[in-house]
């Protein structure tokens, strides 16, 4: 079954703030199996990002290939997430129903604020 996948599109006026420093994503908790991208191989990572848009602020977990982090990444550091894509999920694990929304981007680019003079 194909998931589906939403593009995500935010506001002109939207302000993302790292949060956490890249942390690799683990495929498989027991074997340490680092998760790759499927097409290029690369390793991926996930970033936690606040994102503040129209009054409102949400706390977004990630996920981006070792080839799409900007270089000088770090919490505080404002970024902007291209081609953002959101997967809504849903498993049952112990007969409890768990569900949410996985994000990917291909990549996170640092952005620069410019001083008024």
């Amino acid at each position: 079954m194909a998931m589906t996948r939403i593009r995500v599109a935010l506001l002109p006026s939207a302000v993302c703030i790292a949060g956490t420093e890249p942390a690799l994503k683990i495929k498989d908790q027991q074997t340490g199996e680092v998760a790759t991208d499927r097409e290029t191989g690369a390793s991926l990572y996930t970033v936690t990002v606040m994102l503040m848009e129209d009054g409102r602020a949400e706390v977004l977990k990630i996920t981006v290939p070792e080839t799409g982090l900007a270089a000088g990444l770090k919490p505080g550091t404002m970024v902007r997430p291209v081609d953002l894509f959101a997967t809504p999920w849903a498993r049952i694990f112990n007969g409890q129903l768990s569900d949410g929304v996985a994000y990917r981007a291909s990549r996170l680019e640092l952005v620069t604020v410019e001083a008024n003079q």
